[in-house]
């Protein structure tokens, strides 16, 4: 299969934006994606067609619950749960942590543990640090190598023991962009009888999450990472859902993802997520754009799904090398993570770096005025920064590569910070 980026960037109106009569480039993408044409018109369809709160007895009304159980479904998929009922969306990636640290440590006592790393971004880090608190748990960290910024396993497996209830850790780092070995992880956590709860925010775009081969007990993620709308989705295993008892109003407090759903939900970015879901899957296949035709189970849309993931990864795979080989060039230049190419299928397009002589906010205050948008900063993976002794100097420059991003804007973009640097 064939991935033309010219045809895929039609697909996104905010790439035509410029600056200065330049066309910009979002290598920002970490903080969030740009959103497709079709995520819009599912968004601005359901606010002039179908505005209403769900279980009314009129049609509005019916029309939010199907594209409710389109939305569940969709992501099901997406995210290949066994059922849409173990979908739970919410505001965010935290605030839906935040909810599930707080029911989940109803079931734990003083004596336990649980572990997390410090390449988490923080919301997968501080509703455990206060759950821990609140309940006189005992929390475990797991170090990261400095040379690569990878997981260190043996430090990982040698902090599991019987006393481990829960294992928090990243698909992803978000700063550098590390791919944990999640899948192992699970495993051990299980083995020691522990749950496992997966931040996929970052990995989103980038790679197949397929929960049911994990196994993993929880995952989040974030749909304005992967070219949808401002939500954050939960997938659950259903027994745990419907065993754990959230915090939750009176009225709604049994069936299970309605008692995970807090308030009235963000209807129309809910039906951007569908969407969002088909334009993944059209990457892949033959899955139309907001068709409609969501079903639950919908294996065609899953295959595609596959497919679209394939295509994505070998495109990134063009850009991370030929970012990196470029990053590599430019004198007084560190890149923070893996930079061995022969380990690069253990890393995102995701790159932070420092370069001698300036500060994060300089180059991307610099760039910026160029057109390039990047981020500086820590982006709440602050532990990563500490531990560099980085954080109190400004954190890393992050630059950011999803699919929809070209070979022409890696090198106009290297030659532009090379031209920084040799101020």
């Amino acid at each position: 299969m064939t991935f033309d980026v010219a045809q895929v960037r039609q697909h996104f109106p905010s790439l035509a934006l410029e600056q200065n009569g330049q066309p910009v480039v979002y290598f920002d993408n970490p903080g969030g994606t740009q959103v497709t044409r079709e995520c819009i018109a599912a968004i601005t369809d359901y606010l002039t067609t179908a505005n209403a709160n769900n279980h009314g007895a009129f049609l509005t009304s019916a029309r939010t619950d199907a594209m409710l159980i389109e939305a569940h479904a969709a992501m099901a998929d997406l995210l290949h749960a066994a059922d849409p009922r173990e979908i739970v969306f919410g505001p965010n990636m935290t605030t839906l942590t935040f909810a599930m640290s707080r029911a989940i440590g109803r079931e734990l006592k003083p004596g336990d543990e649980i572990l997390l790393t410090r390449l988490d971004h923080d919301a997968n880090v501080s509703p455990w640090l206060l759950m821990a608190e609140d309940r006189g748990l005992t929390v475990r960290w797991v170090d990261f190598r400095d040379a690569d910024c990878t997981l260190d396993m043996q430090d990982l497996a040698s902090k599991l023991n019987q006393n481990t209830k829960l294992v928090a850790v990243g698909y992803a780092s978000n700063a550098v962009g590390t791919i944990n070995p999640v899948r192992e992880i699970i495993r051990l956590a299980h083995r020691a009888g522990a749950l496992a709860y997966i931040d996929a925010v970052h990995y989103g775009p980038h790679g197949l999450i397929d929960v049911a081969a994990l196994d993993c007990d929880f995952l989040a993620c974030s749909t304005y990472k992967f070219f949808g709308p401002h939500m954050g989705v939960l997938y659950g295993k259903r027994e745990h859902l419907a065993r754990i008892r959230p915090y939750k109003v009176r009225p709604n407090t049994n069936a299970i993802p309605n008692c995970w759903e807090w308030g009235t939900l963000n209807h129309e970015c809910i039906a951007g997520i569908t969407a969002c879901v088909e334009y993944i899957a059209s990457l892949g296949g033959s899955m139309p754009q907001h068709s409609g035709a969501a079903k639950i189970g919908n294996s065609g849309r899953r295959a595609s799904i596959e497919s679209a993931y394939t295509v994505i990864h070998q495109h990134e795979r063009v850009l991370l090398e030929r970012m990196a080989t470029g990053l590599k060039q430019i004198p007084g230049l560190k890149i923070y993570g893996i930079t061995d190419p022969a380990f690069f299928d253990q890393r995102c397009a995701t790159f932070a770096v420092r370069i001698d002589g300036f500060t994060p906010l300089e180059l991307a205050t610099q760039l910026g005025e160029r057109g390039f948008f990047t981020w500086d900063g820590n982006y709440y993976a602050i532990s990563v920064t500490e531990h560099f002794d980085v954080e109190k100097s400004g954190g890393f420059l992050r630059i950011g590569l999803v699919h929809y991003n070209t070979i022409e804007e890696v090198d106009a973009f290297l030659l532009a910070l090379r031209e920084i640097a040799g101020r």
